[in-house]
């Protein structure tokens, strides 16, 4: 399964609607595959800080931020 969509699925269903319409912009850069590295790379920051909030206002569950957290630097920034 890609990244974002588990990421959506992820999230407490009450809030999948609002994380969705953010997670376009994350998508499209990292998904569409930015010829610029500096690009990629603070904007797959980007997406791990907004994981990182989502879990701390418990929106995402812990095992799930981890196992999110890993892909996005597995699949962006190794």
């Amino acid at each position: 399964m890609r990244t974002f969509d588990l990421i959506r699925d992820a999230v407490l269903p009450e809030f999948r609607e609002r994380v969705a319409d953010y997670l376009v912009d994350y998508e499209t850069v990292l998904a569409t595959g930015s010829t610029d590295p500096q690009v990629l790379q603070a904007t797959a920051n980007q997406l791990r800080g907004y994981l990182r909030g989502l879990n701390t206002t418990r929106v995402l569950g812990m095992a799930d931020w981890e196992e999110l957290d890993r892909r996005v630097v597995a699949t962006w920034l190794s």
